[in-house]
């Protein structure tokens, strides 16, 4: 048969859809699987080949778990509140409703087109009112167990977006949405109080099955680091600041401290201050810098001295320089750090810039030159001279410093609590109320969804304020708990609240009462296998994590951690090897290749084009590599010949169908689609294959080129669909090979190779060896005095 798509695969996703075999049976009696892929943003420009790369390791996972008798919920939704949305609205004057609905009506046709398995029962969109109810609650529930604060602070602000941005979003001083370079605002937000979750969301890796990198970022973004809180006073002031290091046995080598420009130490002694005019200067300047430009170690150091204010020594009492400088920042640990030159690298070229004393007080290196990071013994420290081991220096300065009372064992974390709200229309609005009498009040849950209104203008405010501040029938309101005149807060959620639980509600999508059934939860959590982005994983990754670790503490959910495990794709470039984008015109359209091509071509290939994890250029000539790949596969329907086995074709069988059940699982996809590769081109040589061998070929295809699949199933008279027959298995002891190729020494160098039977003893590899003809002639009127033989390895005669 030839392989003619655009009649197959309409054809075969039409019938998956009428006969609905991909959707999950809640509470089945199949052993489960959960597979979950990052449900997409419906951008206007529809999906590109990132998406099907993304998708598709779950897809193959999922149509395998299925072939092996699993009860698979494999779904997919819409997460689609945003900023890219609302610009697009502002900037066309249509609704962000309108906009979406008609994306999520873009995507769903793509997606279908290229065949994937979903379960399109459980479709969700997080901007959909009984949705983002529960994203709601769950947040009201957060406020209610104390998790939930406002604060005042230096904000990453997006001034062309208008919003505030996390750290998360902000990553390098760029917004995360525009990409423009961020400021420092001072700003009061809303904060959800992750950073109480550190540990726990630390503790959770060690139970979980994560790639080593993905694991990695999480522990180097939450940061956690285990040192001591030091009290700093004033001289000549029954005033102190704290500082927190990690390295408190370096104590005595303190010669300066610096502190953030915006400490209120500055402001509470500002009359004191002798140079306050050079202070506020410095301030202003800072001021204009983002944190990510602040925070640099790569840069030209600069600060201030502060004349007029000293600190003392906590252990000597000797007065000590205070500076301030823009890389402590307020948000930062206490907003204030000791320096010891001698064994930091920016407190070294701080103290060189600005003329401050270098104390050594661990030997080792030349701090003439350098300063000195290593390990060694403590020198000019008091009583912990002579000490040589790090752990035990810390430990005994800590005891000092708690007998003394100027400081304790302490616990620092560099992750910092969420900026949890956006300026802007197009998101979930918050449930508070502002009361003048009772302060801060919560929507009553019975009063969920709180809606977005309707409206016409989208344009946030100059100033960052919300397009919602501008309504009054929204703002206007009566206190929940007096009954007096109130306002409705007027900031929205950010993108994240809604992707922080959207897998759980996959499970009972159409639940009024709950977020999700108990029963249901208790069956398919937690997720057994999630794909997704790197640039997720300090993300959503990190904020999922903690909602779900929080609704597991109130009962709402039933395993601690939602992931099992977590694997991630690597980028497709553009031909030209750069990352893709329009402005480069090196962007690949899915449905270009599927219209050209076929749906089968483009899941083959965007598996086959390398290693999963890797970036990889797209190539034209590898993809027409792979539909010859197909066509041949379907040209074998007209090499079938009986039933049952071919002996030359047995091994190979079995073999392949071990790597690719094994490749598969490691998402090996492009060696495994290699070895199916090269049993095709055994059977071409071999000129004929069984019916039997025909189907165990298509069923370990399947999962990755459906369509063509299903058809030739069809083609040998197959019943039902062959993506619910049975995974193919094998026999261990048929994946050896009959007769192995061994090589052949004659005194320690190679002279050729002779087919022996697979594990043969030694007397027979020697007896067939000799009677090679190549062989018998180098040996032949020698004398064979020792013969080495390892088996299905090599032989080594040697003679005289």
């Amino acid at each position: 048969m030839r392989h003619e798509f655009r009649k197959i695969e309409p054809k075969w996703q039409k019938k998956w859809d009428e006969a609905g075999i991909f959707h999950a049976v809640d509470n089945g009696d199949k052993p489960k699987f959960y597979g979950l892929v990052e449900f997409p943003y419906p951008s206007g420009a529809g999906m590109h080949v990132g998406h099907i790369k993304a998708y598709s390791s779950l897809e193959v996972i999922s149509r395998k778990r299925r072939m092996e008798g699993y009860n698979v919920l494999f779904p997919i939704g819409f997460d689609a509140f945003g900023l890219p949305t609302e610009n697009y609205a502002i900037k066309t004057g249509q609704h962000p409703r309108k906009i979406t609905d008609d994306n999520i009506v873009k995507f769903t046709n793509q997606l279908k087109k290229v065949g994937f398995s979903f379960d399109w029962d459980r479709v969700i969109d997080t901007t959909e009112e009984d949705y983002y109810k529960w994203t709601q609650w769950i947040f009201l529930k957060m406020f209610e167990k104390g998790l939930v604060f406002r604060d005042t602070a230096l904000v990453n602000y997006c001034p062309s977006c208008k919003v505030v941005l996390s750290n998360e979003d902000s990553q390098g001083g760029k917004c995360d949405i525009c990409h423009s370079d961020i400021v420092q605002k001072s700003k009061t937000v809303w904060y959800l109080r992750i950073t109480e979750y550190a540990d726990k969301l630390l503790e959770g890796l060690d139970t979980v099955d994560y790639l080593p990198n993905i694991r990695q970022q999480q522990v180097n973004w939450i940061g956690k680091s285990t040192g001591a809180f030091v009290d700093f006073r004033l001289s000549g002031k029954d005033d102190s600041f704290q500082i927190y290091t990690t390295r408190p046995d370096t104590l005595f080598g303190v010669t300066f401290m610096v502190i953030a420009p915006e400490h209120p130490l500055i402001d509470k002694y500002a009359s004191e201050i002798k140079n306050m005019d050079a202070i506020q200067a410095y301030r202003e300047e800072c001021a204009k810098k983002t944190e990510f430009e602040r925070t640099q170690l790569v840069k030209d150091k600069t600060g201030v001295r502060i004349e007029g204010i000293a600190a003392s020594h906590p252990l000597t009492g000797k007065d000590i320089p205070i500076y301030i400088a823009d890389y402590v920042m307020m948000g930062y640990g206490t907003g204030a750090i000791m320096a010891v030159p001698a064994h930091d690298d920016r407190d070294y070229e701080f103290a060189k810039k600005f003329g401050i004393d270098i104390i050594q007080v661990i030997e080792g290196g030349n701090i003439e030159e350098a300063a000195y990071a290593g390990d060694g013994k403590m020198i000019n420290s008091e009583f912990l001279n002579g000490y040589t081991n790090k752990k035990d220096s810390i430990a005994r300065m800590i005891e000092e410093l708690e007998k003394l009372g100027v400081g304790k064992a302490g616990v620092q974390y560099k992750m910092k609590d969420w900026a949890f709200n956006r300026q802007r229309y197009w998101g979930e609005p918050i449930p508070i109320v502002h009361c003048p009498h009772c302060g801060v009040v919560p929507v009553p849950y019975e009063e969920l969804p709180l809606r977005l209104p309707k409206v016409e203008n989208f344009e946030p405010g100059q100033e960052g304020e919300s397009p919602l501040a501008r309504i009054d029938s929204f703002v206007n309101c009566k206190c929940p708990k007096c009954g007096g005149d109130a306002k409705r807060e007027t900031d929205t959620m950010p993108q994240w609240a809604g992707s922080s639980w959207y897998f759980l509600r996959y499970i009972d999508p159409h639940n009024n009462d709950a977020l999700a059934d108990m029963e249901k939860l208790k069956y398919w959590m937690p997720v057994d296998w999630y794909n997704g982005g790197m640039e997720h994983v300090t993300r959503h990754m990190i904020y999922s994590r903690f909602w779900h670790h929080f609704l597991y503490d109130i009962g709402a959910v039933n395993t601690p951690e939602p992931y099992a495990k977590r694997t991630a794709q690597g980028l497709i470039l553009g031909p030209d090897g750069d990352k893709m984008s329009k402005s480069k015109g090196n962007v690949v359209d899915p449905l270009d290749v599927v219209e050209e091509y076929g749906a089968d071509v483009l899941r083959t290939y965007v598996l086959f084009m390398g290693d999963y994890g890797a970036a990889t250029p797209w190539s034209e000539n590898s993809v027409k590599g792979c539909k010859r790949f197909l066509e041949r596969v379907a040209a074998l329907t007209d090499m079938v010949s009986g039933e049952g086995v071919t002996p030359e074709l047995e091994t190979s069988f079995h073999k392949t169908i071990k790597k690719v059940s094994n490749d598969l699982e490691e998402t090996k996809f492009n060696t495994a689609i290699a070895a199916l590769m090269g049993l095709v081109n055994e059977i071409y040589a071999k000129g004929s294959l069984t019916k039997d061998e025909l189907v165990t070929l298509i069923k370990l295809l399947c999962p990755i080129a459906p369509h063509i699949c299903e058809e030739i199933w069809e083609t040998l008279g197959g019943e039902g669909f062959l993506s619910l027959a049975s995974w193919p298995q094998y026999e261990e002891s048929k994946t050896i090979d009959a007769m192995v190729e061994v090589g052949v020494q004659i005194n320690g160098k190679v002279r050729g190779a002779v087919a022996l039977p697979a594990g043969c003893d030694k007397d027979e590899a020697i007896r067939l060896v000799l009677a090679d003809g190549k062989i018998h002639s180098l040996v032949d009127g020698k004398t064979v005095v020792k013969e080495i033989y390892v088996p299905n390895k090599i032989v080594n005669l040697v003679v005289k």
